[in-house]
């Protein structure tokens, strides 16, 4: 395992990461995956979900194996579990009692990385730095050692760049892969391959996402990435975007090829899934160049495509939304929709059926799903 210093934290991080997002299953399968990161050497583990098994599973993983010293762990403030679902907020009545059951439930008095979670508006990262209660709040945890580093989490270059300005944010954990890069949020490629955009067709990167990495390494801002394998979807010319099927070793190399990008955060939910991705470590120039599988493929905006990330929650009639696209998206790719699948979409204790067309989800999703058309069409394609 190859490590690489977070910015200017003085933490050296493994470059493979464990995004925890994905380890939903028992407590015996969270212990696997750990021990086998940890043999493998990964050091760094995102954790934003706030349900409790996972946080629970996980935390108690790393105590029964005397880990915890070993992990650098990005803990979220503002990621909250309400009423049985995710909910984003600032509210501190809801911010501050999630973040201490994140401590309680990983056995431990601090968080190595302290993230801001989830956010994409511009406004409201000025209205959060801007002496509000919440930025006062890690201000707090950060005097006091609770919180060691401070980082952000966003999808969105603008205030990634402005979190790069920041005096007071160290790192931030935002989304990267070669589709986000290259293919920039629109579906009209002219705005981007043409006069507008010659020099990012010249680099093969949007310009915005071409300054952010500048202005990252300049202020020695360090990056941890997500979505660097486009929630699966890069693995298969039928739902890239780019038509051309990438492997998991390529996907890793083009973001650690990113400037300031210090780690990848990979989701585990099993042993085997660790050992694809440290084979990165190990595999030739050959099985590393994304570079030539991209060069003759055809491009095609992204936009639209859930990546199951659960930003759209908390959905008023308690639909798991992610899951339900997972499964779409799963049955869409066969000739006839699995009975396996379909069971697993029946066992749901809130199925697409419920959707109430609000469209409040719409607003929080970072990649513009439009999500109660998806659900009507998974009503239809699974039969309620």
């Amino acid at each position: 395992m190859q490590y690489r210093k977070l910015g200017t934290t003085g933490l050296d991080v493994s470059e493979i990461g464990f995004g925890g997002e994905w380890m939903d299953g028992t407590a015996e399968q969270a212990m696997a995956v750990v021990r086998a990161c940890q043999e493998a050497g990964v050091n760094i583990l995102d954790c934003w979900m706030p349900d409790p098994t996972r946080r629970s599973n996980l935390g108690d993983a790393l105590r029964e194996l005397d880990s915890r010293g070993q992990w650098i762990i990005q803990g979220h403030l503002g990621s909250t579990w309400q009423d049985g679902q995710y909910v984003r907020t600032r509210d501190l009545d809801a911010v501050k009692p999630a973040f201490e059951d994140l401590l309680q439930r990983f056995h431990t008095d601090y968080m190595d990385l302290g993230m801001i979670h989830y956010v994409d508006k511009v406004e409201e990262f000025e209205q959060i730095v801007a002496d509000s209660p919440f930025i006062e709040y890690l201000r707090e945890l950060r005097a006091c050692g609770t919180v060691r580093h401070v980082g952000l989490s966003t999808h969105n270059p603008e205030v990634a760049k402005l979190a790069c300005r920041h005096p007071e944010i160290e790192m931030i954990l935002f989304s990267v892969n070669p589709a986000f890069d290259m293919m920039p949020a629109s579906e009209d490629l002219d705005d981007y391959f043409g006069e507008k955009g010659e020099q990012s067709a010249l680099d093969g990167i949007t310009p915005e996402r071409a300054e952010l990495y500048a202005l990252a390494e300049q202020t020695g801002t360090g990056i941890t990435v997500m979505k660097g394998y486009m929630g699966g979807r890069l693995f298969d010319p039928a739902q890239s975007p780019f038509g051309v099927a990438l492997t998991p070793v390529q996907c890793i190399h083009y973001a650690l090829t990113r400037p300031a990008v210090a780690s990848i955060m990979v989701g585990f939910s099993t042993p085997d899934h660790v050992a694809e991705a440290i084979s990165y470590e190990g595999a030739s120039a050959e099985e590393r160049d994304y570079a030539t599988v991209l060069a003759g493929a055809p491009r095609h905006a992204y936009m639209g495509q859930c990546t199951y990330c659960g930003h759209c929650a908390p959905c008023p009639k308690g639909i798991d939304i992610p899951t339900v696209n997972k499964f779409y998206d799963l049955a869409v790719m066969q000739d006839e929709v699995p009975d396996s699948l379909r069971e697993h979409y029946r066992a749901l204790d809130v199925r697409a059926d419920a959707c109430i067309a609000c469209h409040a989800c719409e607003g929080r999703c970072p990649f513009g799903v439009k999500v109660a058309d998806k659900m009507a069409q998974a009503a239809g394609l699974f039969g309620c």
